[in-house]
């Protein structure tokens, strides 16, 4: 088990530093953490070693969102994340059991989308599907409590929002999807107008609330070779929806961190300088190294991330920490850069490892 003596040392959240930095205005005073998400088995695992709960009432109705606090501060984040509530989308999915090395931590199974096809196969699916409500009271629920309990020296991270490329291929099915953009573009588009229609609504509420700080959508649309559609058909049906996104939130004075697995290298350019994205996030070493990444785009827009998970899984602490060390050095001077996996903490990471990865973030001086 490693010391974490970094995790000893006294922290106190700074959500206008972390906005600041991922603004780029200049190196920060400490490093800042950032990730998409902890998986619950992650979370539960932290809380119980380090009795995070302590002096918390299970009674009180809001002791999830305490407890959910007190986790991210005890890690060193200068945020706590929510999502719009009650957002439900029929796809088509399977399950397979969980092989995780962290038995302890094993959920029992994961899903994933089918593939193949998907709810909507033709004009007639897609008239009949039935979309979520973007007016719905319910969706801003999560958002309207921690708008008015968050405490004052963290800020607000909205995510579970700009699902466009993976919402085309989870609708029509990935498979569905490449066939009809041959036979139909049509039909196509008409789901990507659709999307976009939704989620300009759900951003406008969401930016209604003064405590949010950062939209972050997530939005995977590559895999390890390039995109999942053709760059033109990219830049066609999915980034339209990420430019409407990142144009609201700049409207109304927020930031716009973007969350998209894959080799992303063909849009790249449109994602920085057109759609304006003020960081990207998601990173691994196969693809592409957070450290080179620095050195190219990096210098335009901020990255979120970049620990290679694979690396976390198969490497000893010492090897970790000296990771941590070289990414700092080359990613911290001038700001723009967030500490953390490259791309969530998964129960499979074993949590000594994730944490030796923390604990050196903490201790790092520059």
């Amino acid at each position: 088990m490693p010391k974490l003596e970094g995790l000893r040392k006294p922290f106190r959240p700074d959500g206008q530093a972390l906005i600041d930095n991922i603004a780029r205005k200049g190196t920060p005073r400490r490093v800042h953490n950032m990730e998409l998400f902890h998986d619950p088995e992650v979370r539960a695992a932290i809380i119980e070693r380090f009795d995070l709960d302590k002096g918390l009432n299970p009674n009180d109705p809001d002791y999830g969102r305490k407890l959910f606090v007190a986790f991210h501060r005890f890690l060193g984040f200068d945020y706590v994340y929510t999502a719009p509530s009650g957002q439900n989308w029929p796809f088509f999915g399977a399950s397979t059991q969980d092989t995780g090395d962290v038995s302890e931590l094993s959920r029992g199974d994961r899903h994933y989308r089918d593939e193949h096809v998907g709810p909507i196969a033709n004009r007639e699916d897609f008239e009949k599907y039935p979309w979520p409500d973007p007016n719905a009271p319910e969706l801003t629920s999560d958002i309207e409590w921690w708008n008015k309990n968050l405490p004052d020296d963290m800020c607000l991270v909205v995510w579970g929002i700009g699902h466009f490329c993976e919402h085309l291929s989870w609708l029509l099915g990935y498979e569905t999807l490449c066939y009809t953009l041959y036979d139909d573009r049509g039909l196509v588009k008409a789901i990507a107008d659709r999307l976009c229609e939704y989620y300009e609504a759900v951003n406008r509420r969401i930016l209604e609330f003064e405590r949010v700080s950062i939209l972050f959508p997530s939005d995977d649309m590559g895999y390890r070779g390039g995109t999942l559609i053709s760059p033109d058909d990219t830049r066609e049906f999915c980034l339209p929806g990420h430019k409407m996104t990142v144009r609201m939130a700049h409207d109304a004075g927020r930031l716009c961190v973007l969350h998209s697995c894959g080799n992303l290298e063909s849009i790249i350019d449109d994602l920085v300088d057109d759609c304006k994205i003020d960081a990207k996030h998601s990173f691994e070493d196969t693809i592409e190294d957070v450290r080179e990444a620095k050195k190219t785009y990096g210098r335009k827009t901020a990255l979120i991330g970049g620990i290679d998970v694979d690396f976390l899984c198969r490497s000893d602490e010492k090897a970790i920490r000296k990771r941590v060390r070289e990414t700092l050095d080359t990613c911290q001077a001038g700001g723009g850069y967030c500490l953390g996996t490259g791309n969530s903490v998964a129960n499979y990471i074993p949590l000594d490892n994730y944490l030796a990865m923390v604990d050196e973030g903490r201790l790092y001086g520059g």
